[in-house]
């Protein structure tokens, strides 16, 4: 795969996967997660692990580490709702 493109699937990978940040960040502040529905990262982690599969597949770097931060992101924000709810 062509260098730029690697490289604009990182910045698109990291700038999605950010978007996590201040919720965790908030719901470690506050140990308020009620407006958050197990749901929403549930989906998001199912819909990723599938991502993280087809990257495997394609050897695509920035779909898998993009995808396993997202995992884990989401995986830490269920974590979060449960042990503050």
């Amino acid at each position: 795969m062509d260098l730029s493109l690697e490289i604009l699937g990182l910045i698109a990978g990291a700038i999605t996967s950010i978007g996590y940040l201040p919720q965790l960040y908030r719901g470690y502040k506050t140990k308020k997660l009620m407006d958050v529905s197990y749901y929403m990262p549930g989906v998001l982690a199912i819909g990723m692990s599938l991502w993280l599969i087809y990257g495997i597949f394609l050897k695509a770097v920035a779909v898998i580490i993009a995808n396993a931060f997202g995992i884990t992101c989401s995986i830490i924000l269920i974590i979060m709702k449960k042990n503050y709810s």
